[in-house]
Parts: C-alpha cells; sequence; structure tokens
C-alpha cells in the first residue's frame, strides 16, 4: 500500500505530507475568523487533510487532484490551496501512539478548514467515534449533505432527475450525544427509582434508559444556518422533518423553534405554508416557502414525490436517516458528500466508511470525497471553483465513465451507456482533465 500512496502523491505537488514533525506550511496562510462564521480566506490557503483508515488515502488525494484542477481553472495563479497533512487515526497510532493525538488537534485548530477521510473505529470497547469526537471538539453542529443526481448514475426511481436536495442535520444533540445506561447498571436502577418516586413513571426493570436532549439553542443555530443558505442559494423549499405528533417536547419543540427563527430573523424572505392561501396558494416570487412534515409521511413521500422536496432541516437522528436513504436514490454512499459546520471550523468528509476489503485496490468511487471538497470551497466563498467541479463530475458520468463499484449496481439496460471502466485515480484524472476542457 506505501508504493501505491507514495506514486499517487507524487502526482501532486502542493501538499505537505507528515514528515516526523509538524512545522509551519511550506507557503500559504491560514483562514482566519474574525467572528461566529465570519472568517477570511486568503488568495494562497492552507487547508488540513486527514488521510484517513482503509480506502481513506485513495479517495483523499483523488479529491485532492480534482479540487487542484478546479481551482487553477477558475483562477489561475490568483489563487491556490496548499494541503497539510494531519495524522489522526490508524496512522497516527503508529507514528504517535495516539489516533487522535493532542498535537495533532493543536494543528486542526490552527487550520479550521479541513478535509478528513473516512476513519475506522475499532470494534469493542475503549474506542470512540473520531469522527463524533472531531465534530464535538470543534463544535461542528451541522451536518450538511447534499444530494444531487447525475445523468447516468444507477437509481431506482423513475426520475431521479427530480433529485435535488440539501439536508441540514443538527449534528450535536438527539440520541447521538450518547447519554444512556444498560438496563442493569446502578445508573439506570437510580434513574428508574426517581422516576418511580418522583413522577409516578414505572419502567421495567430490565429496561436500559437513554436521554434524547433537543435544545432551543441548539435547533436555532441550525435553523438559521438552513435559511440563510436557502436564501443566498435561492433555493425553493426548506421542510422542518419531525416526529413533534409523539414526541412533542423534543421534535416538536424543534418544529417550533425553527418556525420561529424563520418569522424572527428572515421574515422578509420566506412565506410559511399557512400563509399561502394570502397569496392564492403560490409562493411569491423571491421568496422561499417553509414548511414541514411528520418523519415517516417524508421518508415515504421522498419516493413517491420526490420533487416536493428541496432543502430539508432535521434533528440529528432524522437527519441520518433522510440522508442515507436519500443517497440511496442517486447510486448510493458512494456519491454522498457531507461538510461539517461550525462557528469556527469546517470539516469535509465523505458519508461512506473505510472499506477495508478494497484498501489498495484503486477499486473504490471517490466521488463522494470529490464532492465534500466541493462543498467545503462553496462554503468557503469560492463558488468558481466548486461549480467546475460539479461541471466535472456531472460531464464524466455523461460521457460514460464509472467506477466498478457503481457498475455493479446498474441494470443490464443501463450497463449499455458505460463507455469505460475506471479504477479511483484514473476517474479523477478523467473529472480533472474534463474540467481543464471546460
Amino acid at each position: 500500500m506505501s508504493d501505491y500512496l507514495e506514486k499517487i502523491k507524487s502526482q501532486i505537488s502542493n501538499i505537505q505530507p507528515y514528515r516526523g514533525k509538524y512545522a509551519d506550511p511550506i507557503e500559504g496562510d491560514f483562514v482566519v475568523y474574525t467572528g461566529p462564521g465570519q472568517f477570511k480566506v486568503p488568495d494562497k490557503v492552507v487547508l488540513g487533510y486527514i488521510e484517513g483508515d482503509g480506502t481513506g488515502p485513495e479517495v483523499a488525494y483523488a479529491a485532492i487532484k480534482v479540487a487542484n484542477a478546479a481551482v487553477e481553472k477558475a483562477y489561475g495563479r490568483a489563487r491556490k490551496v496548499l494541503w497539510y497533512e494531519i495524522l489522526v487515526g490508524s496512522k497516527a497510532e503508529k507514528i504517535l501512539g495516539s489516533r487522535l493525538p493532542e498535537q495533532s488537534v493543536d494543528v486542526l485548530k490552527r487550520v479550521r478548514l479541513f478535509l478528513k477521510a473516512p476513519l475506522e473505529t475499532p470494534v469493542g470497547g475503549g474506542f470512540r467515534s473520531l469522527n463524533v469526537t472531531l465534530r464535538q471538539i470543534f463544535d461542528l453542529y451541522a451536518n450538511i449533505r447534499p444530494v444531487k443526481y447525475f445523468p447516468g448514475l444507477p437509481s431506482p426511481l423513475k426520475h431521479p432527475e427530480k433529485v435535488d436536495l440539501v439536508i441540514f442535520r443538527e449534528n450535536t444533540e438527539d440520541v447521538y450525544m450518547g447519554i444512556e445506561w444498560p438496563w442493569n447498571s446502578p445508573e439506570a436502577a437510580k434513574v428508574r427509582e426517581f422516576l418511580r418516586r418522583e413522577l409516578n413513571i414505572n419502567l421495567r426493570d430490565d429496561a436500559g434508559i437513554g436521554i434524547k436532549p433537543i435544545s432551543k439553542f441548539g435547533t436555532q443555530r441550525i435553523a438559521r444556518l438552513a435559511l440563510k443558505f436557502a436564501v443566498e442559494n435561492k433555493r425553493r423549499v426548506v421542510t422542518i422533518m419531525h416526529k413533534g405528533n409523539i414526541q412533542k417536547y423534543t421534535e416538536g419543540a424543534f418544529r417550533e423553534w425553527a418556525y420561529e427563527t424563520a418569522r424572527n430573523e428572515f421574515r422578509d424572505h420566506v412565506v410559511l405554508e399557512e400563509e399561502l392561501q394570502q397569496y392564492g396558494g403560490q409562493v411569491p416570487p423571491g421568496k422561499v416557502l417553509v414548511n414541514d412534515r411528520i418523519a415517516d409521511n417524508m421518508l415515504q413521500q421522498l419516493l413517491t414525490r420526490t420533487g416536493e422536496y428541496d432543502v430539508i432541516l432535521a434533528p440529528n437522528l432524522n437527519g441520518d436517516y433522510v440522508s442515507d436513504e436519500a443517497a440511496g436514490l442517486v447510486g448510493g454512499l458512494g456519491v454522498a458528500p457531507g461538510l461539517d459546520v461550525g462557528d469556527f471550523g469546517m470539516m469535509a468528509e465523505p458519508v461512506h466508511g473505510t472499506a477495508p476489503k478494497y484498501t489498495g485496490k484503486n477499486y473504490v468511487n471517490p466521488t463522494a470525497t470529490i464532492l465534500a471538497l466541493e462543498l467545503l470551497f462553496r462554503f468557503m466563498g469560492w463558488r468558481e471553483a466548486a461549480d467546475l467541479i460539479i461541471k466535472g463530475v456531472s460531464k464524466a458520468y455523461a460521457e460514460g465513465y464509472f467506477t466498478g463499484d457503481l457498475v455493479r449496481q446498474m441494470t443490464e439496460e443501463e450497463k449499455k451507456a458505460v463507455k469505460e471502466v475506471l479504477g479511483t485515480q484514473e476517474f479523477a484524472e478523467k473529472v480533472a482533465e474534463l474540467i481543464k476542457e471546460l
């Protein structure tokens, strides 16, 4: 694997791999935050990257190739990314004795914006998910997942071209806080006894217990980000996804607090569904519709009424479900990017895992990681480069270039459109080539 990786790295001129210690980047400057969500991006910017585990390094370097091509095409010599390697995961453990060394955290806090390829969470006790830990260290409260159909991708839908979603998933609260106790623990016994004694609620003695916190603060900051995105990018509708009919004081409150944000902070830019009657049932020009849907109903409507949905705002658990279902409509997790956003940092990542059985085989699809960098560029304000990445990926698929894992999902009819089956690196090189021709 090392020879293969070294060959890939040698093809990329503007990376600074880890060389035995962390040093200041050879050139370039870090992004500087001037306030919550406010930052300055230098023309020669240093962005971090974490190679990841399993197939992570392969997709990371493939994505960096495409990103470099897009920046060069969009800005010539006026702008440049310097990629700075930060050790996290199994590589960090081998070299520095920890999967998340303090010195790596210190560097990440300087870099602020970085790519994270998939990281392994070893099976068994004592290993916490590094993905969750990184989100918590930087308070990356928004998990943003665009799901867009590219012609040629395998899909179970009759009209997959209607899929063009951006999902805003709250990233820090809900059951993902991990506040739970096994049924036979002293803590669970104490909670059950408290509920019986103080609130007259009886639980079975063999019941495990978990807590689902959803706060007004956490809800309104993710709602604010989703609404701002919708307004600035001229999206059609923001749908609040919740199970408030059953969980009235958590997910029901999420719904109410999200609406409150829309009314109080975006009044000039939005219209609520309940107000449409005033406008003859039509959304006024230039306005974004804000509505809500019950989670279970919405999941099936993504299949039956796909085109009605645009920007989806969801609590953590619902956001997890809906983003994976949506990815399945356009080719699976291999084409599903994510961006974790906080007030003082961003982490771009593919949604899929490490796929260890394909490590070093140059087989897996790098699209999710490529599109994760597209999303990072877009939120950095480098929209011209982001647009070129979208066009390059779309053109590659439209012209019949696919990786083997996508071809494997295709019907015999769909396979007729395949011009060439490419490896991970060759697909990235094709996308880069097509970007340069645009």
